[in-house]
């Protein structure tokens, strides 16, 4: 057997994410298709992460089982799924086709049984094997050689995260359950028997079977009674939690290889559902394997930290010359009208960037360290009120476009007299362009869109600066440190600009960029910059004046209903 894993998705726990946690999202012939969007998304990703393992996406499907024969009522409290998830079922299963994914699902059987299944026949290949799932029932598998992955919260679980959550090893995880019951499936347990004192009874009684055979020597008279007259139904509900691992399938582990995916036959199943933004991303990669004779293209990485006149000088040529260039701002504040500028950086080439530091703070030299480390932690940045006048000459240059982020931001930034004073023209935007493109998109921040069309994890702030109350300014970051998270994003703005770009003349989208959303960037900077005037005193009157109407039609709410109650 080859060194792959075997990797099983639980699909229907995936649809049910997918579903909750995405708002209503309907095609142009009113389908409703939230949860087959979340579901691909996932789906595509974990294939991105895993194309050299063995994947097989699991379903439910149906609601009776072979448990429904030996206790009618399990699982009879459930509800019907919703209404809007019905009809996107048989799309998700099409769009795991699409994907080029093998699917599996058995009428009388639960999506969990077949993992199970699955796992036993990769055990007796000594094949390790990775279920994607954050069902807590199927921690019963988990072995040196079997681990979950919840892809939501990225976490691992093996042997200790089991212990952990039920107090007790894998193996003993179903006698657990079959003590402490299980309200979501209807599974009655003993009562008075929770899973921490489940754990306890198993921990030192050694197994379920051998807790009901000596349940009589208990001390505690109400558990002692529970077991006793309860013991059948441990032993029924030891037959409902417990996952069954023969289930017939007529299917070889090594048939499962993830093959390369007919990128056409998945555009095409994108495109009819109206995913425009998954389509794009799929389109872009399926273009550079072919630009790459195959092979997909890897992202390459030429940065810069400027700290010479030569330097700088010569990117700033080199910024004339190519005539378009992407700019970020690194500053101390989100607020632009309370930030201080600590850098800039540039691109203009695809993987060619720099960054300039201005204003980053010294640091505390460590007292530890020899004269040949502390001389290489020292700042060297260029003369702020010098380059900034240098600078100013080429942001205000108008021959030359200049491209942003949220690029409204830099420019109120650069506008503040203590910033330079710079009046950033002209402009265009990569947020804009992607509002454009998916207005209905819930985000559109760098990091997001890199992520989806580039396949590529930018650096987070909070990697360089910390989170919470540890967290410091940027000023305070050596500028060492902050060259890659500073260029990365000068570079793939401009990435994102080349691309978006081509994507809004494909769907004939420029004259609505052009006339409305990039000529809105200007004047909406200007307002922001110079603020509203508010006259308190009006204000107050007003408030004044509302309170006092407010009051009278109450007292004729309460006289007109003849009681008094609370009208929030």
């Amino acid at each position: 057997m080859t060194g792959k894993r075997l990797v099983l998705v639980d699909g229907s726990g995936y649809i049910f994410r997918a579903f909750y946690g995405l708002p209503s999202m309907t095609r142009s012939d009113g389908t409703p298709v939230n949860a087959v969007y979340g579901f691909t998304k996932m789906l595509l990703k974990l294939c991105d992460d895993m194309s050299n393992d063995n994947i097989a996406v699991v379903f439910d499907a149906g609601r009776k089982t072979f448990r429904n024969d030996i206790f009618p009522e399990y699982k009879a409290n459930r509800s019907d799924p919703p209404e809007e998830l019905i009809p996107q079922f048989s799309l998700i299963r099409e769009a795991t086709s699409a994907i080029g994914l093998p699917t599996f699902e058995l009428e009388g059987y639960e999506a969990d049984d077949i993992i199970a299944t699955f796992v036993k026949k990769a055990k007796s290949l000594k094949m390790k094997t990775l279920i994607v799932s954050s069902d807590k029932d199927l921690m019963q598998l988990v072995e040196d050689e079997v681990s979950l992955y919840d892809p939501m919260k990225n976490i691992y679980q093996g042997y200790e995260e089991v212990i952990e959550k039920f107090g007790v090893p894998p193996s003993l995880v179903v006698d657990v359950q079959s003590l402490a019951g299980d309200s979501s499936d209807n599974i009655p347990g003993v009562p008075g028997i929770g899973l921490k004192i489940a754990a306890q009874l198993i921990n030192e009684y050694g197994s379920l079977d051998k807790l009901l055979e000596k349940a009589s020597e208990i001390s505690q008279i109400k558990r002692r009674e529970n077991l006793i007259n309860f013991s059948e139904s441990a032993i029924l509900s030891k037959k409902l939690v417990k996952l069954y691992q023969d289930v017939p399938l007529s299917v070889s582990i090594d048939n499962l290889n993830f093959e390369e995916r007919d990128n056409q036959k998945l555009i095409n199943f994108l495109r009819r559902n109206e995913f425009k933004s998954l389509e794009n991303r799929i389109s872009f990669d399926s273009t550079s394997k072919q630009n790459n004779n195959g092979q997909k293209k890897q992202i390459e990485l030429n940065y810069e930290l400027i700290t010479s006149q030569e330097e700088l000088n010569k990117w700033i040529k080199k910024c004339k010359d190519s005539g378009i260039f992407a700019v970020d701002t690194e500053t101390t504040s989100l607020n632009p009208l309370d930030a201080r500028l600590v850098g800039i950086s540039l691109s203009t080439n695809l993987g060619e960037a720099c960054y300039i530091p201005l204003r980053h703070k010294e640091p505390e030299i460590e007292l530890d360290l020899n004269q040949e480390e502390k001389k290489s932690r020292e700042i060297k940045q260029l003369s702020f009120e010098r380059t900034m006048v240098q600078l100013k000459d080429l942001f205000q240059d108008k021959s030359v476009l200049k491209i942003g982020h949220n690029i409204k931001y830099d420019m109120l930034v650069l506008l503040q007299s203590d910033n330079g004073g710079i009046i950033l023209n002209p402009v265009e935007d990569t947020m804009c362009l992607s509002y454009v493109l998916n207005a209905s998109r819930n985000n559109h921040k760098l990091d997001s869109l890199v992520f989806e069309y580039f396949n590529h994890e930018n650096i987070k702030y909070e990697d360089l600066c910390g989170k919470g109350a540890k967290q410091i300014s940027f000023d305070q970051v050596h500028p060492q440190d902050a060259k890659q998270y500073a260029s990365e994003d000068a570079d793939f703005t401009l990435r994102l600009y080349k691309f978006l770009k081509k994507q809004i003349i494909n769907q004939k989208l420029v004259s609505v960029y052009e006339t409305i959303e990039r000529p809105l960037i200007k004047p909406i900077v200007e307002m922001e910059n110079a603020g509203i005037k508010i006259n308190l005193s009006i204000l107050n009157s007003l408030s004044q004046e509302f309170e006092s109407r407010l009051s009278k039609l109450k007292d004729k709410i309460f006289e007109l209903s003849g009681i008094i109650f609370n009208l929030a």
